[in-house]
């Protein structure tokens, strides 16, 4: 699992998931498939969700900036805002994502922010907007995810065990 520097939670989210045994870090990062590519998570919350990944290494054919690596970034941050939403109680699991792409990129790094669009009981939809370093909009992306209630154990191991390999999907 990547492990994620310089992430900000909510200190009470924080106190929530500590009180559980549960590494809040570990448990939302970008998993794998986020180390692999790059992603780092900056800061996490309910309400905003931000992180970065290289182009380097994430590029199509033609050296482009590969959409569906534009994808996993957006999905990684929506994925994290909806966890963080439901709780430590729910699992959220992606069940609608669309990415629209509006430049190419060819080197540097881009950022995703993921601020939420609808957060309900039973699903959380986030709008990720990535720029490029020139603050230039690279993709819009929209992520629905369901929130599963189920036991706190069951929820929490659910989740443990995804953390290795990334955001619950």
């Amino acid at each position: 699992m990547g492990e994620q520097t310089g992430v900000t939670f909510p200190q009470e989210v924080i106190d929530e998931y500590a009180a559980l045994g549960v590494d809040l870090p570990a448990l939302f990062s970008a998993g794998h498939l986020g180390t692999r590519m790059g992603v780092q998570i900056l800061e996490a919350s309910a309400e905003r969700v931000v992180g970065t990944m290289p182009v380097e290494g994430n590029t199509q054919p033609y050296g482009l900036l590969h959409g569906g690596a534009s994808a996993v970034l957006a999905e990684t941050l929506g994925s994290i805002g909806s966890m963080l939403h439901g709780g430590s109680a729910r699992i959220a699991v992606g069940v609608d994502l669309n990415c629209t792409h509006h430049r190419g990129v060819r080197s540097g790094l881009v950022t995703g922010v993921a601020t939420p669009v609808h957060r309900g009981r039973s699903t959380a939809t986030y709008e990720i907007v990535i720029t490029d370093e020139q603050d230039r909009r690279v993709c819009s992306a929209r992520l629905t995810c369901l929130l599963r209630e189920v036991g706190t154990e069951q929820a929490l191991t659910e989740a443990a065990g995804e953390a290795k390999d990334g955001p619950a999907r």
